[in-house]
């Protein structure tokens, strides 16, 4: 009888911030009214209400790591009603604000929706094409096989979203290590996909907004030269701990064939995506802030290639709780009241890798974009690599954790991959050694700074 009345795990990670959240908002109402003044930051112990808020959602994601999904939404609801009934938004106060607030990120959110729905059943198709199978034909048999695996996802990412490069890295090695991935080497493929995507404009969402906003490719190109170390930093030890784990195996069964349909159709996805970026960064940059461009490609590709093999729609069914979780979690962070980064320093970059590992990345990019002063190399690798510290750290890595749940724990994610947090350290002071710190020069006129002091702050 007892055991019937125990609550369930959802219920009581729902208790645990929900009752946390009370607490914050009794506070938040007592500080408000000692302040007089609606609108205004309320401030408990010195530090914003929104910022507790968030950071009991991100504790309650790495407690309750089975109910993530729920805390996710609950953290979210708690902010927006926090948001409506105090200070309102950046955008304006009462559902108007939130309404503004919304019709400013809906682009962002669409297109990570599309793509983490779409690349999911990518995956599928590319798992289906056979070529997971037969591929330990081409690899080494020891811990390089699993290195060589990082390192084409490093590849595979510098010219392709890292969403689907991670996907198509976890495929592969669900295969090729008989279901038994270690959740160190999980982490390394998140952070080889991550690593990838930082030295290229068409690799990341945070390197595509640079050169959207005028950073010119070269500048970006530097991030190359961190992210090369880290993949060898994190690769080579999370390989060894793979082939502890689940050696690579070698036979594939008789009759195995590829499916030159089904890889036609990832490659067409794939190209289609590549070009729909590109094009609309040479020709029409405004498309790119006014509707979801990659993801509508995405998607209309998977619709045009359908009747050559039939996508599985199930999967999506199976990636929905994950998709929303991290839409979650991207829209708290665009609720915080951040409007300004320290000055542009190697610091201040170097510290924004670790906060992006809880932090989206996304605003983050576009408050650096507006201060300018950086060197945008180091800005890439440290907000691109930076994320796949902790498992919801970037897209990359919530996709991947939808195909293996039980990497879904900050502590395992942490303890296991731990060479993931020294590869970010090593790869950036390695840069650091090899470039230096050289601020890049305005990539635009700012209306509101002197032109003769942009100019001095770029040298």
């Amino acid at each position: 009888m007892i055991s019937k009345l125990a609550p369930r795990p959802a219920q009581r990670a729902l208790a645990w911030l929900m009752s946390c959240v009370v607490i914050t908002l009794a506070s938040a109402g007592s500080a408000m009214a000692a302040a007089g003044s609606v609108g205004a930051p309320i401030l408990v112990y010195g530090i914003p209400v929104d910022f507790i808020l968030f950071a009991l959602t991100l504790l309650g994601v790495a407690l309750f790591h089975n109910q993530t999904f729920y805390v996710a939404l609950t953290g979210l609801a708690a902010i927006i009603t926090y948001k409506l009934g105090f200070t309102g938004f950046k955008d304006g106060f009462g559902v108007q604000g939130l309404i503004s607030h919304l019709g400013h990120e809906w682009v962002v959110l669409a297109n990570l929706f599309l793509l983490l729905m779409g690349f999911a059943l990518l995956s599928r198709h590319f798992e289906k094409s056979e070529i997971p199978a037969i591929m330990p034909r081409f690899l080494p048999d020891d811990w390089k096989g699993a290195f060589v695996l990082l390192a084409l996802v490093f590849v595979i990412s510098s010219f392709l979203d890292n969403i689907a490069a991670a996907l198509i890295g976890g495929v592969v090695a669900k295969k090729i290590f008989n279901a038994k991935v270690h959740i160190g080497y999980i982490a390394a493929i998140v952070a080889a996909s991550n690593a990838g995507g930082s030295g290229s404009v068409v690799g990341d969402t945070t390197t595509t907004m640079m050169w959207i906003d005028g950073v010119s490719p070269l500048s970006v190109l530097d991030g190359f030269v961190a992210a090369t170390l880290a993949l060898f930093v994190c690769g080579i030890p999370a390989a060894f701990q793979q082939q502890a784990y689940s050696p690579i195996q070698r036979d594939v069964a008789p009759g195995t064939r590829v499916d030159f349909a089904r890889v036609f159709i990832v490659f067409a996805i794939l190209i289609i995506a590549i070009a729909a970026n590109a094009l609309a960064n040479l020709y029409a940059k405004y498309l790119l802030d006014l509707l979801p461009v990659i993801g509508i490609a995405v998607w209309v590709a998977i619709l045009l290639t359908a009747p050559l093999r039939k996508p599985d729609w199930e999967v999506l069914g199976e990636n929905f709780k994950g998709t929303i979780f991290l839409l979650a979690l991207v829209t708290c962070a665009s609720m915080m009241p951040v409007e300004t980064l320290p000055a542009a320093s190697w610091p201040t970059a170097l510290g924004l890798g670790f906060v992006s590992a809880v932090f989206d990345n996304i605003p983050l990019t576009a408050l650096a974009l507006k201060q300018g002063g950086y060197d945008w190399g180091f800005l890439a690798y440290a907000v691109g690599f930076g994320g796949s510290m902790i498992w919801f750290g970037s897209s990359a890595g919530v996709a991947i954790t939808n195909m293996f749940p039980e990497a879904k724990s900050v502590g395992k994610w942490v303890t296991s991959g731990w060479h993931v947090t020294l590869a970010y350290v090593m790869g950036f002071f390695f840069m650091l050694a090899i470039l230096g710190w050289h601020p890049d020069k305005p990539h635009k006129v700012r209306a509101d700074v002197p032109a003769t002091v942009q100019v001095a702050a770029g040298n």
